[in-house]
């Protein structure tokens, strides 16, 4: 027979630092694409039918709002496991269970967002190591 989970203030505590953990390196992926978009938009205005620079704000775009969504999927996790924590202080056992359960998936949603994240963003250097390939092949056969 399987036991009932015991839920106490401290579980949903356990979530701090990992989801503040989170939410830094998110912070942190977003700023560095933000300096990476000004950039661009600066190279954008010096050559504005730059293909490539176009396609690499587009992408740049995407990830940006994969981020806003990573960060406030987190954030109402983290917001969850705050009111988790008052709905069981108040005596509410299984209300606390149902905040938390939610606040567990949200937090997954999070971490699969960007999971999405990194791999566009791997994609995205693959596809620029590939032009640099390309030159270097080029470069090979011209010297034979």
């Amino acid at each position: 027979m399987a036991e009932k989970m015991e839920l106490d203030l401290t579980t949903p505590a356990l979530l701090f630092p990992a989801v503040s953990l989170l939410l830094l390196a998110y912070t942190n992926r977003f700023l560095t694409i933000a300096s990476l978009i000004r950039n661009l938009h600066a190279s954008y205005k010096d050559n504005p039918n730059d293909k490539i620079t176009i396609g690499q704000i587009k992408n740049l775009r995407y990830r940006v709002n994969l981020i806003k969504h990573m960060q406030g999927l987190g954030i109402t996790s983290l917001f969850l496991c705050v009111l988790c924590m008052f709905v069981l202080f108040g005596g509410y056992i299984e209300f606390g269970k149902w905040i938390f359960g939610a606040s567990l998936i949200l937090l997954l949603l999070s971490l699969a967002l960007s999971i999405w994240e990194i791999q566009i963003s791997v994609d995205a250097l693959n596809l620029r190591l590939s032009d640099i390939e390309n030159d270097e092949e080029k470069l090979d056969l011209s010297k034979n």
